[in-house]
């Protein structure tokens, strides 16, 4: 049996470009990898490829990220007559779905670096980010080590860059709905059109990207945590999606501002949303806020409140673990 983490992800940023011919999205943004994990475990199997999802019992099997990245590889390693063997998967969910925090895409990228483990010369470096990008915009990001990166077009730019020089403290808040990213685009796109009727004209460039740049410069330069927060005010203006995002869930716009009341800091909103974050100088001080947030019981309106880090570059040959089957 083999068995990894999948990280999650934030979104400190983005930027919408436009729409390419094929209706897909042009964007800018820097991840920044987490310590909040799933966990991903594989072994060989008869028949057929089997899923089994713990910890989320909402969690789709059909249809799974998971078992799209498996068919993906082993239709890829076949053109090469390399053949995958069926495998059974056992997924723990950890990371909040349909929240902006990318876990799907991150199990996908798991499941792809697993199978390269165990299929050796199935797939080069360059082969397994093509599938990766085929799977989801956020899936090559994942599929490679950096703690950070800016991602470019529809995800298949991926610059990576060191993640701050210490851990960074996250907090993540999800309130009680899920806001698909299908639907948040959708109303990027009623929104910028409503906007363009009435002006007469494309809306101009945002602000956004330049917000964006100046952290991957700061992040290239060796970025101290409290680098990061300092940026912290402009980054949460600095994703376009957010009008999108309240115009899908009004109450959104509530949640804010009651977690900036309560935390006195900025609160951005980590891709197409649900969840809002807060950055800290360290975890401990991340952890000290989730404790606020539930002495305020905000956890009883059903949200979901924990504390993480970012991490350092995440190389899988340390990462993917061979256990006895």
């Amino acid at each position: 049996m083999m068995r990894t983490t999948a990280p999650a992800k934030v979104n400190l940023g983005i930027a919408v470009s436009g729409v390419r011919p094929d209706g897909y999205h042009e964007l800018r943004s820097v991840f920044l990898r987490l310590a909040l994990a799933d966990e991903l475990a594989v072994r060989p199997t008869s028949g057929s490829d089997h899923l089994v999802i713990e910890g989320a019992p909402d969690c789709p099997v059909d249809g799974n990220l998971v078992l799209r990245a498996t068919a993906a590889f082993r239709a890829a390693a076949g053109v090469r007559g390399i053949d995958v063997d069926p495998v059974a998967i056992r997924l723990h969910k950890r990371i909040p779905m349909a929240a902006g925090l990318a876990g799907g895409s991150s199990d996908a990228a798991a499941m792809l670096r697993l199978l390269a483990l165990a299929s050796p010369g199935a797939l080069e470096p360059l082969a397994l980010r093509e599938v990766a990008a085929r799977i989801g915009a956020d899936v090559p990001f994942f599929v490679g080590a950096a703690g950070a990166a800016l991602v470019a077009g529809i995800g298949e730019t991926v610059e990576s860059l060191p993640p701050p020089i210490e851990p960074l403290g996250v907090l993540l808040v999800t309130p009680p709905v899920e806001m698909t990213t299908p639907a948040v685009f959708g109303a990027w796109d009623r929104l910028t059109a409503t906007s363009a009727a009435s002006t007469g004209s494309v809306p101009p460039a945002t602000s956004a990207t330049a917000v964006i740049d100046a952290l991957a410069a700061e992040l290239r330069a060796g970025a101290t945590p409290s680098t990061i927060t300092g940026l912290a005010d402009r980054l949460r203006d600095a994703n376009d999606l957010w009008p999108a995002a309240v115009s899908v869930w009004p109450m959104l716009q509530g949640w804010r501002d009651d977690l900036e009341r309560a935390l006195d800091r900025p609160v951005l909103l980590t891709g197409s949303g649900s969840t809002l974050v807060a950055l800290y100088e360290d975890p401990l001080a991340a952890s000290d806020a989730a404790d606020v947030l539930g002495r305020a019981r905000l956890a009883d309106g059903g949200a979901r409140i924990a504390a993480t880090a970012s991490t350092s570059p995440y190389p899988p040959d340390i990462d993917i673990i061979e256990e006895g089957t």
